[in-house]
């Protein structure tokens, strides 16, 4: 059960959406802070109080200004947090949106969830804080659905190869002859076109260039 969360978020905005969407759930003790320096003394008195909060909701990217700060961001602020409070659950809330990037916060920093700041973000915000609730990750939903699509074709070295040349600017007509250069087989124009077609087909792309923008999204190229 999530009882006291704490907010940390720079954009005064954004701070007050937080804010309305943990009271439409019911969740009246919060805090909030618009430096990670604050966020941890917070959590630290907390843990001495023996008040702990049960979830910490930050943005990644905090601007800077006049004020020195120790912890500059979420990506520092949230190890820093789990190493005076190990059992709490954290909720990254930010514009970040390439897959690749969030995938590694859920690895290398183990966040129990993240929320992109878009359209319908208070809703997610919510989906994201009642799975919590519930002992469970919460995953976006635009990655939910890219990790689907990474996960139904099997990216071989011939596909990688095409796709970063056609990323560094190369004309497809022109790929052919840089495979045969390098003995790289098939080389022929007509099977390269209908091995990139399968791969568009089966991602649901109909151009090149949606294909390189996903392929760097989830860090294949």
């Amino acid at each position: 059960m999530i009882k006291k969360v704490l907010i940390a978020e720079d954009h005064e905005s954004a701070n007050i959406s937080v804010q309305k969407t943990l009271e439409e759930l019911g969740i009246a003790q919060t805090d909030y802070v618009y430096y990670c320096d604050d966020a941890l003394s917070k959590i630290q008195k907390g843990v001495q109080d023996n008040e702990s909060y049960d979830l910490l909701i930050t943005d990644l990217y905090f601007e800077e200004d006049a004020r020195v700060q120790k912890i500059s961001g979420g990506l520092l602020l949230i190890p820093a947090a789990r190493e005076i409070q190990p059992d709490l659950r954290i909720v990254v809330f930010s514009a970040e949106s390439k897959a690749s990037t969030i995938e590694m916060f859920f690895k290398a920093l183990n966040i129990d969830g993240y929320v992109r700041k878009a359209r319908n973000d208070a809703e997610e915000l919510k989906a994201a804080i009642e799975a919590i609730s519930k002992n469970q990750s919460y995953f976006p939903r635009h990655l939910m659905q890219v990790v689907k699509q990474k996960n139904v074709h099997d990216f071989t070295a011939y596909d990688i190869k095409v796709i970063s040349l056609l990323a560094d600017g190369v004309l497809q007509k022109d790929i052919p002859a840089y495979l045969q250069e390098n003995q790289i087989r098939p080389s022929s124009l007509s099977s390269m076109e209908k091995r990139l077609n399968y791969i568009k087909d089966i991602l649901e792309f109909t151009k090149n260039e949606q294909l390189v923008a996903f392929c760097k999204d989830m860090g294949i190229i």
